[in-house]
């Protein structure tokens, strides 16, 4: 499609036509309407973050085993909707494999709703995923959410930025130390974070010490070669050719 035509697009989408009334307009296929618009909206939001121009947060959400390793004294208003059951754990060796998820949305045009995921391996490897800035409607928002925390125990807790930075940045942190760096991808929605102040963190390792344990995509063999350099051999913990997860 030419450019022309895209920004034909965009005209009559600032207008507030729909899709489908673009579509009708243009002699195109919705489908080719609507991946223009996402392009763009895409564009639109890495352009802002490269700048360091940052959308207001519309919400944000972790796995409930991640809010469980919060510290007992955090404000009230940083975690909303708090079941009462939740509370924190002595040690942070009872959550799925060291795992959890951490998902930041904020406010685009047209009732769009830009959102990061972050796939956190808060016993070793820090950020191991993450899926950069993708837009989606308002009304398949809840939808979207609910989809990436389907492998995860319990319940996606609602949180505020400050808490959901918490948790990436600590985990970031730990990795580092032990020589990891953040998923390839990372610095496609880093600046979606936003800036951290390093007021809240979550314990990361296990029992005091790195516990990896291989995935799919790892390479268990320079990652073991790294844990030895920077912790020293019987310094940490591994579990190798474990059965993988569908999706890390």
């Amino acid at each position: 499609m030419t450019a022309s035509r895209q920004q034909e697009i965009m005209d009559l989408r600032a207008l507030s036509l729909t899709p489908k009334q673009i579509a009708r307009k243009l002699n195109l296929k919705v489908s080719e309407v609507n991946a223009v618009i996402q392009n763009q909206a895409q564009q639109t939001t890495l352009d802002r973050l490269a700048k360091g121009e940052l959308n207001p947060v519309y919400q944000c959400f972790a796995s409930e085993n991640l809010v469980h390793l919060l510290p007992e004294n955090l404000p009230e208003n940083n975690v909303k909707n708090l079941p009462k059951k939740l509370l924190p754990i002595k040690k942070n060796d009872d959550i799925e494999r060291g795992l959890g998820l951490v998902v930041i949305a904020r406010e685009a045009r047209y009732n769009q709703i830009s959102v990061c995921s972050y796939l956190l391996d808060i016993w070793c490897l820090g950020v191991k995923d993450t899926i950069s800035p993708r837009t989606v409607d308002k009304i398949n928002f809840k939808e979207f959410v609910e989809q990436l925390f389907t492998l995860f125990p319990g319940k996606p807790q609602e949180v505020c930025l400050e808490v959901a930075q918490g948790m990436i940045f600590s985990a970031c942190e730990y990795a580092e130390n032990l020589g990891f760096q953040p998923h390839k991808d990372f610095q496609k929605s880093r600046s979606h974070i936003g800036e951290w102040d390093g007021t809240i963190r979550i314990e990361c390792g296990r029992d005091g010490k790195p516990f990896y344990i291989s995935g799919p995509h790892d390479n268990p063999e320079k990652i073991m070669q790294t844990l030895t350099k920077s912790r020293g051999e019987g310094n940490f913990d591994f579990m190798l050719g474990s059965s993988p997860d569908d999706f890390w």
